[in-house]
């Protein structure tokens, strides 16, 4: 049985791609124990984010994709940290857009499990919104982290650059829908679902597009 436990901050920012911005409030999830931690997507606040972190040690920053909104906060928690940065390489042109003069420190790769305090995310390439979008599922805590991959009502938007509606589809149906289906989904923005919920409406979304 896992240690870890969950914890929930929502920091807000704006999001831009393609000449556009939008004021947004992001998901800032933290997987751990009273002794370390694993921060996913530190979006927008390094000090609420370092805040929220305590006195722990932060094992790992890990970006679920390389939208600003998701990683605007990483270098500077990083570098107050020490912890690593994790990107899926694919989603290095959208990091660059952000952080031109810092690259991550370590490349995701689908199917490896990164471990803190008791957890053990497998990471799950799961592209469409954006190309290295992925997905993190603990099984002991029956849960999954979807970033923007998957929300309550629906997959994530992919109406810009960098993203393919056809592809988040398969993502979503391959990946996740074969989870069990009590498995919280925990999102990038808004409130939870779970994979039972959200599997049935699978063809709904197909005929409706994105």
């Amino acid at each position: 049985m896992t240690g870890a436990r969950i914890e929930r901050l929502v920091t807000s920012g704006t999001f831009s791609l393609d000449g556009g911005t939008w004021e947004v409030e992001n998901n800032v999830w933290l997987v751990g124990d009273d002794h370390e931690v694993i921060v996913i997507d530190a979006a927008h606040d390094a000090d609420a984010i370092a805040e929220a972190v305590g006195d722990r040690r932060l094992v790992a920053i890990v970006c679920t994709h390389a939208h600003n909104d998701h990683i605007d906060a990483a270098p500077a928690l990083a570098d107050r940290t020490g912890a690593t940065i994790w990107l899926h390489p694919d989603d290095l042109p959208l990091w660059k857009q952000t952080h031109p003069d810092r690259d991550p420190d370590a490349h995701l790769v689908d199917g490896q499990v990164i471990e803190a305090a008791g957890a053990d995310l497998t990471v799950l390439h799961t592209p469409g919104h954006a190309p290295g979008a992925v997905c993190l599922y603990d099984p002991a805590l029956a849960t999954v982290f979807t970033g923007d991959t998957l929300f309550q009502g629906g997959p994530g938007a992919t109406g810009r650059s960098y993203s393919h509606f056809p592809t988040i589809i398969n993502s979503v149906r391959d990946r996740l829908l074969s989870l069990p289906p009590e498995t919280k989904v925990l999102t990038g923005h808004g409130d939870s679902t779970t994979i039972g919920a959200e599997a049935p409406h699978l063809e709904e979304w197909i005929a409706r597009g994105h």
